[in-house]
């Protein structure tokens, strides 16, 4: 018996960077790195702080949606799905909290996981890891933007 393969003409292709949104997060425009390596996505986040609400854990926190642009602000709220061990590019055990949230490339919304670090060190505020895109895309890593066009944010257009 042979083994049929999945029909890859179904899924669209997608960089190893696209702009995206977080429409619930009120960011409307973050460039993420598509890293097939990460099973999970990870947002840069700080004051980081929970509280409850109507019995659910919440999480309250800031975000700068722009890379080396600490001057924009996003505040946003969440519910705390779960907390999780993740190991961070260097390879150390992190324990993050967990939401989920609706991620936008293109005319395409769908939910994700995202866990919420500290990513000041690192070169995308953005990871946007396998779980977020399997099934959904398929992943060109010599191509940047195809689904989000331009390489640069209406937001970086603008500045002189």
């Amino acid at each position: 018996m042979t083994e049929r393969l999945p029909d890859h003409r179904a899924h669209p292709i997608i960089g190893w960077r696209e702009w995206i949104a977080l429409p619930h997060l009120g960011i409307q425009q973050i460039k993420a790195k598509v890293d097939t390596g990460a099973r999970s996505s990870a947002l840069h986040v700080f004051e980081l702080e929970t509280f409850k609400q109507e019995e659910k854990t919440m999480l309250r926190f800031k975000i700068h949606p722009e890379q080396k642009n600490d001057a924009c602000v996003v505040a946003a709220e969440a519910e705390l799905l779960d907390q999780r061990e993740v190991r961070n590019s260097g390879g150390q055990a992190e324990l993050r909290c967990c939401i989920r949230t609706d991620i936008t490339l293109n005319d395409q919304t769908w939910p994700i996981e995202l866990t919420l670090t500290n990513r000041d060190n690192m070169g995308f505020r953005m990871l946007l890891g396998r779980e977020a895109v399997r099934g959904r895309f398929l992943v060109d890593a010599g191509q940047s933007f195809i689904q989000s066009g331009a390489g640069r944010s209406t937001l970086e257009q603008q500045r002189p």
